[in-house]
């Protein structure tokens, strides 16, 4: 890729030119060969079909050509074809059975040449794979010469599971939009939609059997207003479920498309809504009501009670009915243990069963619902948390919390689905300059697709658990369908690369080559997208000899960039590679066009510096691999994060560990404070240190404490822990003592506790 500097940073010219004989097609193919000369499709174009069950493909290509170019091709099969003679000259799309054709899932062969367009699989599927690739071959836009390059396309998936995640619960969305949501997972050979059906804030599925689920459970009261902990309420009903109706009607849909639909049903946690409509499911028994802000609460299913299992299976008893797959999400993820330590059924199901622990009452729930499922020929898939307690015989495993629990699943040889929250989770935002609400983290489009789904930990028998991957959307902050589309693209389809396309295939460089095309691909659909890719995009960065750094970067080569230091403009002159920050001050910038007009959204950044800013910091901790940050630096940037889980790229962040860090100060100084900035979101198991420990050293070995607090102070959004102690030193430790295990009666309690930190300020 060339770079041009224009003012102080690289832009970054087209790649096209680079890949000339590139095909914009995403997932990029196995192999394919771009030949000279080009196949023109028209109104008279015909699709001639070889076999009854290609039909399917044949019409769905028709149904998308006719909607998108207003073009009506005439499907006909062969036989048909050859009573009526057709013409030569008729441009023709064959889709033809192949028995020499590779016979991997989805396998199939494309070719465009001369006298038309051929497409051969051995299997339905393939065919249709087959003609979503011919759909990226036609341009991406309308009223202009279809034409097609000549080419050879053999093409088939890396992994037998690609999929992508829908949550309905906490927001509901139209059977007209789960439609055109899987349209897109279609157009890039997703095979699998999981549909999140229920949730705390709202039971979105009709069971006939107990219509009390849709009557109360698909209603919550009001909804929050804002970012979670706000407290606001938007004092508005909110209501919506699917018929058993409807719901036949998507299953359908999606297997003419040949997408599976898995449906999720959450046990044991996650299930207030059914509990406000049958609170006799409750340990408490009540009263509930389904839960009208985010985040996790105490109140679960039962599990001591026998009256919780004869629900869930006539609520099973229905699901399957409705849903062909195979498999059955059962959820078992963030369920709090509060209420069955003190229900003394569930104590008597422990010492009946002779668990020795909630853990392992959560997994006798588990496998007591994954054993139903069994006689119904059906098996179950859950979150990582089904490891605790002891894994159900025949469950796959969903890792959401890192690699950790897939690593773990597959050495036991069980079938594995990654979906990694720091790489497959699109409810995080995609540009650092976010301005609408997003759930909080930082998952930018080359993230997504540098995601390697077969851990290095893994052996090459291991390694064959793994299934696949999948993509999340959580919907607390996704209130339309256009939010949904702009969560998900372009990042959906980075991640259809990463989980079709052979491993030595991929390649970034060549991914932002067909990334214009993709653009216009969804304008052409009409699809809301996020143009993040070409931000104005900003990162504070470590300057040798200089302290603290401010870059700029974007790939719009045609802009320019306007500088305000403490709203002081700044000339190109002034400005060299990263921009030095040596005092506390406010730094913005807007990318603007050749008229001055602004082209993107002004991004600012304020700046705390103090003498530990911009210094050498050695982590002796392990950071959470979903909240590294910049390393130690990160503690030194200069920056404070005043807007919490919003930016919690910001933060270092600890699972049940300590902070341990040592700042080198270059030099034997005076200092009169040390502070430590920490944040609190208890609901979300994020708790303060119990003690924060300064200590002082000359050489970097021996260290005499400082000062030890327990006791912070509120500044802006942020909790800091500071001593005005005096001290000579060159460095500096800090130790911030995590709580531990959460304990009763708290949000989380019985698990490990993180601990956030983001700042060391010294003066």
């Amino acid at each position: 890729m060339k770079a041009k500097l224009i003012t102080f940073l690289f832009f970054f010219f087209s790649l096209s030119s680079l890949f000339a004989q590139q095909l914009n097609i995403i997932p990029v193919p196995v192999s394919y060969t771009v030949n000279p000369g080009s196949f023109t499709i028209d109104k008279n174009t015909i699709i001639l079909v070889n076999g009854e069950k290609f039909d399917n493909a044949a019409y769905r290509l028709q149904e998308y050509i006719l909607r998108i170019y207003a073009m009506d091709l005439k499907v006909i099969d062969f036989e048909t074809s050859k009573q009526v003679r057709l013409s030569n000259t008729v441009a023709k799309i064959r889709l033809a059975y192949d028995e020499a054709a590779n016979t991997t899932e989805g396998a199939y062969n494309l070719t465009v040449e001369k006298d038309g367009i051929t497409i051969t699989a051995q299997n339905a599927n393939g065919i249709f794979y087959g003609t979503q690739t011919l759909l990226q071959l036609l341009p991406p836009q309308k009223n202009v010469e279809y034409k097609l390059p000549f080419v050879q396309i053999t093409d088939y998936p890396r992994f037998t599971y690609r999929g992508m995640h829908l949550d309905v619960g906490r927001h509901f969305f139209p059977v007209s939009f789960i439609k055109t949501y899987i349209d897109y997972l279609a157009f890039h050979k997703f095979n699998t939609f999981h549909w999140h059906l229920t949730e705390d804030q709202g039971w979105r599925i009709e069971i006939k059997k107990y219509p009390r689920l849709t009557e109360i459970g698909s209603c919550r009261a009001q909804t929050l207003v804002g970012n979670y902990g706000s407290n606001k309420y938007d004092g508005e009903k909110y209501c919506g479920f699917y018929t058993q109706e409807e719901i036949k009607e998507v299953v359908k849909y999606a297997t003419e498309r040949y997408i599976n639909v898995v449906p999720e049903i959450e046990v044991p946690g996650h299930s207030v809504a059914a509990l406000a409509s049958y609170p006799y499911l409750g340990c408490t028994k009540g009263p509930y009501k389904t839960y009208e802000t985010w985040g996790v609460t105490d109140d679960v299913y039962c599990a001591g009670n026998d009256s919780t299992f004869v629900f869930l299976e006539g609520v099973l008893d229905e699901v399957v009915e409705l849903f062909p797959s195979s498999i059955i999400h059962i959820g078992g993820d963030e369920c709090p243990k509060e209420r069955w330590k003190h229900c003394s059924k569930c104590q008597q199901r422990m010492k009946d069963n002779n668990l020795k622990d909630e853990l392992e009452l959560q997994s006798y729930f588990i496998q007591r619902i994954g054993s139903y499922l069994k006689t119904k020929g059906k098996s179950i898939i859950g979150w990582d948390e089904i490891l605790e307690g002891g894994i159900a015989a025949n469950a796959t495993i969903m890792s959401w919390r890192g690699e950790e629990g897939g690593i773990a699943a597959a050495k036991q040889k069980h079938n594995v689905i990654m979906t990694p929250g720091g790489w497959c989770y699109f409810d995080h935002s995609q540009s650092r300059n976010e301005d609408s609400i997003t759930f909080g983290g930082y998952t930018p489009l080359e993230k997504t697709y540098s995601y390697e789904p077969i851990p290095k930990e893994l052996n090459s028998d291991e390694a064959k658990y793994i299934l696949g991957a999948q993509g999340n959307l959580w919907t607390e902050y996704i209130t339309n369908p256009s939010k949904i589309e702009y969560q998900v693209f372009p990042r959906m389809s980075a991640l259809s690369e990463v989980v079709w396309s052979p491993k030595d295939k991929r390649d970034w460089k060549s991914f932002e080559a067909r990334i214009p095309t993709l653009f216009k691909r969804y304008q052409l659909w009409g699809a809301h997208y996020s143009n993040a890719y070409y931000d104005l995009k900003s990162s504070v960065v470590p300057v040798k000899n200089k302290g603290i750094g401010w870059m700029l970067e974007t790939k719009n080569a045609s802009g320019k960039i306007l500088l305000k230091k403490n709203l002081v403009l700044l000339s190109p002159a002034d400005i060299k590679g990263p921009i030095s920050v040596r005092e506390t001050s406010t730094l913005s910038a807007t990318l603007i066009d050749e008229n001055q007009k602004p082209i993107s959204s002004k991004i600012s950044q304020k700046f705390y510096i103090n003498k530990a800013s911009g210094k050498k910091v050695k982590l002796l901790t392990e950071t959470a691999k979903n909240y590294s940050g910049l390393g130690g630096f990160t503690l030194v940037d200069g920056v404070q994060n005043t807007r919490g889980m919003a930016r919690s790229f910001e933060f270092l962040g600890f699972k049940g560990n300590n902070l341990e860090a040592i700042i080198d100060m270059g030099k034997m100084q005076i200092i009169k404070s040390i502070s430590l900035h920490s944040f609190e979101q208890q609901a979300s198991w994020i708790y303060l240190p119990k003690e924060v420990q300064f200590y002082s050293s000359a050489d970097g070995k021996k260290f005499k404490l400082i000062k030890a607090i327990t006791q912070p102070a509120k500044a802006d959004n942020n909790i800091v822990y500071k001593t005005t102690a005096a001290a000579n030193t060159k460095y500096i430790k800090v130790i911030a003592q995590n709580v531990g295990i959460i304990p009763d009666g708290q949000p989380g309690a019985g698990n490990p506790a993180w601990l956030f930190v983001d700042e060391v300020e010294i003066k």
